[in-house]
């Protein structure tokens, strides 16, 4: 097969995926992300929500001093 027809080939394929391709992208992409479950092992889930709750609680006591500010403001 000369260029030309390599070309012309490559040209008609190019909206097709290429199985053998991605294939090899996914498996080398795999062996690049093994830092995801050290990551993970590393974050404490029981301490994260109590931060949210805290956080949480943090907004409302905020968000009832802002209307308790409002409503003497209006009077």
């Amino acid at each position: 097969m000369n260029n030309q027809q390599q070309n012309q080939q490559q040209q008609q394929q190019a909206s097709k995926t290429n199985a053998q391709k991605v294939q090899k992208q996914n498996a080398a992409s795999a062996q690049g992300n093994s830092y995801n479950t050290e990551f993970a092992s590393e974050t404490n889930a029981q301490e994260v929500r109590q931060q949210n709750a805290q956080s949480e609680a943090h907004k409302n006591q905020a968000s009832t001093n802002y209307k308790q500010q409002q409503n003497q403001q209006n009077r």
